[in-house]
């Protein structure tokens, strides 16, 4: 039997996710059919599916645990498939993954650049069982394992894709790993020292993007302070560019394309870079790795920066783009954060005006400084904190889009389901409607509905201009939506 399908599920950060979306590429050129929709227990098997890829996160205990249980979904649900696990998992955890089952295949992240040539290893041996193909994938990935250098991602850019499969947002990486020494991460372990992509590569790849018709490129990176690529100055000299400068080469040499930043790292943001900020193009919207808003907690984690420099990051931000939206992360209960430690990152959060954070419970990860740091924060402690910034980012976020209230956003549309009924979806009052997801400028997530038969029903990947109605209730959510809002009217250039 030919199998010509493959099923990936990705795990963790953006830039998992656009290293997928790399990989799949890959694939659908060399002419299988990808899905990429998570699996669920109530999915049908498949036996035409000839591999599955796993690209795993290693940022907490749990995403180590959900990576297990989607494995072992995966490995139920295909029975004729080989399960190609990587990521960073993968990379720091290769002898628990393969003891897990025979069919199972692990590419460490640091060579995830490889999966580039799983297609035609798949070509190859496309009639052996999925134990024979496990063994031709393993023994490839082992003898790149065995060829790299520790600590140093090889092919670190060659996932690259200027369609995406699964998102209508296109998104570009320009910068891996990490030489920060925090003392709870263990991603940096898991991705190694950083790289950055050519800025002279990065202009042609969002040319690219540009001239494919995309409306706007998220740029991502694991630690955007890093960054530093290489480009030819006026007078043909070679010289490394930081992110300021890439941002400044992009503004200048694109046409229309808007540009959005995945993460900022507080200490990185300037006059110079709030100043290119104020470029219509530049989305007014902002992720800062913040971590605490105590000194003392950031100098536990050995953060490269103080709790000053997070304020001033954000006052440089809404100098230059009014009223963005703000978000952040933030651990709790990092061992030996007291009562007054978290009160002061509560401060932070109310006084900076973040509109939303990604709230983390400290999770001790094996091999960094953190695991054996005391005394711990007890688990009741650490769930009241968590709950406090849950409560926090359902005021601040419901605040913020009533302040768009009446306001008209351009929007690109990501999603469209047909028909709402299927989804428990009836805000219209008519079991028909269709339902369209799409992300305005500022990162609201809007909830679009139409008749059945409207011959205005925008496509994903379309521009838009929407009007913010309200914040959805709870009940009225679907997905990531929580605004509903109506389309004023096509965007002249989409």
């Amino acid at each position: 039997m030919q199998r010509t399908k493959i099923h990936f599920e990705t795990l963790g950060c953006k830039l998992n996710q656009v290293e997928s979306e790399g990989a799949a590429r890959v694939f659908t050129d060399s002419g299988f059919s990808v899905t990429m929709d998570p699996m669920t227990a109530a999915d049908p098997s498949d036996d035409s599916v000839a591999a599955c890829v796993v690209n795993t996160c290693t940022v907490t205990a749990k995403a180590e645990q959900k990576a297990r249980r989607i494995i072992r979904l995966l490995l139920s649900k295909f029975p004729s498939s080989v399960v190609i696990v990587t990521g960073c998992y993968a990379q720091l955890n290769q002898s628990d993954l393969l003891a897990m089952d025979p069919r199972i295949a692990v590419l460490g992240g640091q060579n995830k650049g490889s999966l580039a040539d799983v297609p035609s290893l798949l070509k190859g041996n496309s009639e052996k069982s999925g134990v024979d193909l496990q063994s031709v994938l393993q023994s490839f990935f082992d003898s790149k394992r065995a060829v790299s250098k520790i600590g140093e991602i090889t092919e670190p850019f060659r996932l690259a894709t200027d369609t995406f499969l699964n998102h209508s947002r296109s998104s570009l990486k320009i910068q891996d790993g990490c030489n920060c020494v925090c003392t709870y991460c263990r991603i940096r372990l898991a991705r190694g020292k950083s790289v950055s992509l050519d800025a002279a590569e990065v202009l042609s790849r969002v040319r690219s993007l540009e001239s494919a018709g995309q409306r706007e490129v998220v740029i991502t990176t694991v630690n955007i302070a890093q960054y530093r690529g290489k480009w030819k100055d006026e007078n043909g000299n070679e010289v490394f560019v930081n992110f300021a400068g890439l941002l400044e080469i992009l503004l200048e040499k694109t046409e229309s394309i808007g540009i959005r930043i995945s993460s900022l790292y507080p200490e990185i943001v300037d006059e110079k870079l709030a100043e290119l900020f104020e470029n219509p193009r530049v989305r007014p919207h902002f992720h800062i790795s913040v971590q605490s808003g105590s000194d003392s907690v950031l100098y536990r984690m050995k953060r490269p920066y103080k709790i000053e420099k997070v304020y001033r990051a954000c006052s440089l931000l809404k100098k230059a783009k009014g009223n963005p939206f703000l978000a952040c992360d933030i651990i709790a209960g990092f061992p030996g954060e007291t009562d007054g430690d978290f009160d002061l990152t509560m401060k932070m959060l109310s006084e900076c005006g973040f509109t939303f954070v990604h709230a983390f419970p400290f999770s001790a990860r094996p091999g960094t400084e953190a695991f054996s740091m005391r005394p711990m924060v007890p688990n009741n402690v650490t769930d009241t904190r968590i709950k406090r910034l849950e409560e926090f980012n359902r005021k601040s976020k419901t605040a913020y889009i009533e302040s768009f209230v009446g306001k008209t956003i351009p929007a690109v549309c990501e999603t469209v389901h047909r028909p709402n009924v299927a989804r428990g979806i009836m805000l219209s009052g008519n079991a028909g409607d269709v339902v369209v997801h799409a992300v305005t400028e500022n990162f609201l997530h809007c909830q679009l509905v139409f008749p059945a038969f409207s011959k205005d029903i925008p496509k994903a990947g379309s521009e838009v201009f929407v009007r913010i109605v309200r914040p959805l209730a709870d009940s009225e959510r679907t997905g990531e939506s929580d605004t509903l809002a109506v389309v004023v009217a096509a965007s002249p250039e989409s």
